[in-house]
Order: structure tokens, then sequence, then C-alpha cells
């Protein structure tokens, strides 16, 4: 598989798994995964096959994220909470009642413990698989599913709560 296929069939997994990383920063993960499939481009022979190409390019996009990070914070260029802050422009089209759902929804997610929080977020933004997310994660399968089902009934209680 050439790169220009590589970046046809995986822009979006790729972008997902920023888009999480980077707490909902569509610009950043555009300009992130840009990079990810640039620097694919010079590897991109090197790839054994020992695990799927989209994993393969989540590595090397999680790479690509926290050097970005290091490099902005020896710079003291961007905080790094706003670097991460969710990016919510509103104009999605929905009512201002949906949108409101989706952004609650959102914060709290990101207030769940960290793997609880990459996992949920690889499994909505990222439309990944619990397999893809394991290998990610460096976990299991069914660790990326216990994780994932966890961190929905914490979301579940803390929204029921929030409506009372």
């Amino acid at each position: 598989m050439n790169i220009e296929e590589a970046y046809e069939q995986y822009f979006r997994t790729v972008y997902g798994y920023l888009f999480t990383l980077t707490g909902g920063n569509a610009d950043l993960s555009e300009d992130l995964t840009q990079e990810t499939f640039y620097r694919a481009t010079g590897k991109i022979s090197s790839f054994r096959g020992d695990c799927k190409m989209s994993t393969w390019l989540c590595q090397i996009a999680k790479n690509v994220f926290y050097q970005t990070l290091d490099k902005k914070r020896r710079r003291n260029e961007v905080p790094l909470d706003d670097v991460v802050e969710p990016a919510w422009d509103g104009d999605t089209g929905a009512s201002a009642e949906q949108n409101e759902a989706k952004l609650s929804i959102y914060r709290s997610i990101q207030g769940l413990p960290v793997p609880m929080r990459d996992v949920m977020m690889l499994r909505l933004t990222g439309e990944l698989s619990f397999k893809e997310i394991g290998d990610i994660t460096g976990q299991s399968e069914n660790w990326a599913r216990v994780t994932f089902y966890r961190a929905k009934q914490i979301l579940g209680k803390e929204l029921l709560d929030h409506e009372k």
C-alpha cells in the first residue's frame, strides 16, 4: 500500500484519534493529521505489517501529538490547557439545546480519569473498534470493553445527577 492509499483509507481514523487527544480541537487535529501522514511517507517502506496500518499510523500520530505538546511547553507558546481544551464552534446546524447537551457530555467525558476518557473518545469520535483501541493503548480488547463500559456507567450517573 502506498501513502496515498493509506491517506484515503485511514485519514478519518487518524484524525478522529488526534481529535480525541487534543480534546476536540479540530484545527490542531487537522494539522497533526497532516504531520502524521508526512512522517509516515518516509517510513511506509519500513511498515512490516505486524499490526494494522491504522494502528501503526495512530502510533505515529500519538508521537506527533506528544512532540508538539513538548515543543509548545518548552517555548511557552500556549498553555497546555489551551491546547487540549475542547474547541466547540457551536455551528453544527443543530438546535441550541442539542449543542448544549453535546457540550455537557463532552465536559463530563473530559472529567473522566485519563484511561476512561481516552477509550471513550477513541470509541465515540475516532469510531475505533475495541480491538484497535486495545492495540493503540497497549492493552487487551477486553480491557478496552470493560473500561468503556465503566466510563459509560460513570457518565450516565453524572448526567442523571445533573438533570435533577
